[in-house]
């Protein structure tokens, strides 16, 4: 935190820095509730940055509050409940497993935990964040792992034909909960890697997510060259060379990081390929202490996990040998290996020199996890060549279906439903499948009352949001209708927000415009949709798909019932997921890997219309929302015009009536018990508390205890 921010607290507010510190007070209610008494306007303004709130607000305003007996009562009882790393007694890990037991290291190359520390661009770090808070509450001894993008990944800008520009996001580290960590001189470098001609010095942030802690490794020391100092400005950018530097700072250096704070992990987990020099780098270690290769192999493969993300080919990182050697030299030899052993760690089975991330960490780890049921199947399919004698279905790929952080994801008006209903103790009985049922029994006018109630924050956010664009940097009229000025209460809304790849279709909605305009403009019974999302940089195919979207949101035709948010971040994500009344998933079939977005939008009530892939394979049951059939042609093209056609047929004959038919109090009870069972099925079974429970008892517990033994690795 900043000292000039501490310096301006009165003494007797110093809790609330302590409180801003850990980002616990984000997903605990009363703490953000304290943070948004302060100055309700100010906390809306700094998009619940409570470093930002805390360096604003008027000095006045603090002295106030500081005389304040209850709102110091409030403060002093929340600081009382903050938890702290290594207080895990009482917690469900200490219950379930032997206390004592050494941390678990959790690598990855993004994570999204709020929206005032940007290093994150999507699922996967929305994901690592989730995973994080969640190990938190359940009191797993978790040590996260990753990189400090001072310029996050990037500041979405879209020129008036609606083509995406990037603009640096950087960030101020001292309005965030970081601390730099200092080594034993009191410097900020705690370890070094080797690339092709010189050293790389790496220093550390630490970033506290209640019982967690979350080391983000930081190049920009000024020993460095300047070159080596830019390896962790930005999230994904650059070309092959950029990437494959970042990945051995983050898998080499973050181990050596580790080893520099003297914590020794019983388990090491990779989350994505990103990471897999964390293992190669442990193995050079058992080498060089003196353990034979195959033994070395071995042992890391035992206390190791992998979990893979993606079917999607560009979602694997494959360096040729001249990148190798060009950016890191000959690593074989500084990691006392054959050059032989070195590429067959990473050598696909197809052949050739090049390093594949994604195959050397199933090469070394034991434990691998898809991230759906469906996914687990793709995913054995796509890698059966590396166990040539094996069947599909025995190869020792699993799956833990992913889940979302609810303490995180559920809105305060759901959560606080759930409190007048369901009993103030509510949180503390979600592990129970009955718990759950009780939900049915919510009162219809009420939820839908509430339900209301936030989709007019939503709206209220949108028109916000466009004030300031339109004050900051657009030039246009036409771009305030866009951006949704124009959207009204009363319709049945369609959110649709996620990266903007070709294969999650953003564009399926599109592809008869006379059929979604007479929906959008029905007199009687509208529709009106909501995009947000970026494009990877070097997506352009993707780029075009948001440049038709956008091009929709200003077409006169739709009468501005289609909106295209600017610059999608988890802020927004917040109130879209809480808002709208019917989450939109449309992924072409069998390329979403899980898919997470519509497991929020559940968690608020809201139910999903989706391709059956991912988790809505194993979530659709009839009551909680819509699927659109697997399409009967495999290819491509004929798939999505099939896909089309059930989707606008879903939506004309079971969606939008369902939504419209109202009782005398204008309550859509059939609607209404669609989302009953969304928030059943999503608090019950697709919560990150149940994947991490599920990680600790089937990957991580055994890890930290395997001998060695058990299946063959997969052939080099």
């Amino acid at each position: 935190m900043d000292a000039d921010i501490r310096h301006r607290l009165p003494e007797r507010l110093g809790g609330l820095s302590t409180l801003a510190g850990n980002l616990w007070w984000s997903w605990h209610l009363e703490a953000r509730a304290l943070f948004r008494t302060i100055d309700p306007e100010l906390w809306h303004r700094s998009r619940h940055n409570p470093y930002a709130l805390l360096a604003q607000v008027a000095p006045e305003r603090l002295d106030v509050l500081a005389a304040d007996s209850g709102f110091l009562e409030r403060l002093d009882a929340i600081v009382g409940a903050l938890p702290r790393e290594g207080d895990v007694a009482g917690t469900w890990f200490a219950e379930e497993t032997a206390n004592g037991r050494r941390p678990i290291a959790y690598f990855c190359a993004e994570f999204g935990l709020h929206n005032s520390v940007p290093i994150y661009s999507g699922g996967l770090g929305v994901l690592a964040g989730d995973h994080c808070k969640a190990a938190s509450d359940l009191g797993v001894p978790l040590v996260g792992v990753g990189l400090c993008y001072t310029r996050g990944y990037f500041d979405q800008r879209l020129r008036l034909d609606g083509w995406q520009e990037h603009v640096d996001q950087r960030f101020d580290a001292e309005r965030t909960p970081l601390e730099r960590v200092h080594g034993p001189d009191g410097g900020s470098a705690l370890a070094s890697v080797r690339l092709a001609d010189r050293e790389v010095h790496i220093g550390a942030w630490h970033l506290q997510v209640g019982r967690v802690s979350v080391y983000l490794l930081d190049t920009d020391l000024e020993m460095n060259d300047p070159v080596d100092r830019a390896l962790s400005h930005q999230l994904y950018a650059g070309g092959a060379g950029m990437r494959l530097k970042q990945e051995w700072v983050l898998g080499v250096g973050g181990v050596r990081v580790l080893r520099a704070l003297e914590l020794a992990p019983a388990a090491w987990h990779a989350n994505e390929g990103h990471a897999a020099f964390m293992l190669a780098e442990r193995l050079r270690e058992a080498c060089a202490a003196g353990t034979p290769w195959d033994e070395a192999v071995r042992g890391v493969r035992a206390a190791s996990v992998f979990t893979t993300h993606t079917p999607v080919p560009a979602g694997h990182d494959v360096f040729t040998a001249t990148d190798l050697e060009r950016e890191l030299g000959p690593v074989w030899e500084r990691f006392a290996m054959t050059r032989e052993q070195w590429f067959a760690l990473g050598r696909h089975p197809d052949g050739g020199d090049a390093f594949h991330m994604t195959v050397a960490a199933l090469r070394l780890s034991r434990r691998v996890s898809a991230v759906s049921a469906v996914h687990g199947r793709v995913t054995r399919t796509m890698w059966k060549s590396l166990w040539p004698d094996r069947a599909v279905d025995r190869v020792p790929i699993g799956h833990i279906t992913n889940g979302v952080h609810l303490p995180t994801w559920m809105s305060q008006a759901i959560a606080e439903l759930f409190a007048r209903r369901l009993g103030a103790d509510w949180a503390a009985r979600v592990d129970a499948p009955a718990f759950w049922d009780r939900v049915l029994e919510l009162d219809d006018a009420e939820l839908w009352q509430v339900h209301t109630a936030v989709k007019g924050v939503l709206l209220e956010f949108i028109r916000e949001e466009a004030r300031y664009r339109w004050r900051e940097h657009w030039e246009e009229a036409a771009q305030l209708v866009g951006a949704g000025t124009l959207l009204s209460p009363a319709p049945l809304t369609i959110g649709f927000a996620r990266r903007f790849a070709t294969y999650k279709r953003a564009n399926l909605l599109f592809r008869d415009p006379e059929r979604l305009r007479r929906m959008v403009t029905d007199p009687h019974r509208p529709v009106q949709v909501i995009f947000a999302g970026k494009a990877h940089p070097a997506d352009d195919p993707g780029k075009h798909v948001l440049q038709e979207v956008f091009g929709a949101s200003r077409d006169a035709a739709y009468e501005g019932r289609i909106a295209f948010l600017e610059d999608y971040d988890l802020h927004v994500a917040h109130r879209l997921v809480e808002g709208v009344d019917l989450w939109l998933n449309l992924p072409r079939v069998p390329l979403e890997a899980s898919g997470t977005s519509g497991m929020k939008a559940g968690l608020n009530g809201v139910p999903q219309l989706g391709t059956h892939d991912g988790w809505w394979a194993e979530g659709y049951d009839g009551t909680n929302g819509w699927v659109i059939p697997v399409a009967a042609s495999a290819d491509p093209a004929a798939a999505d015009a099939e896909d089309a056609e059930a989707l606008y047929r879903l939506l004309e004959d079971e969606v939008v009536p369902l939504f419209y038919q109202r009782d005398a109090r204008g309550v859509p009870l059939g609607w209404v018990q669609r989302m009953k069972h969304a928030m059943r099925t999503a608090g019950a079974r697709f919560t990150a508390r149940r994947m991490l429970q599920e990680y600790v008892r089937d990957y991580y517990v055994p890890a930290t205890t395997d001998d060695g033994g058990g299946d063959d690795p997969p052939t080099a």
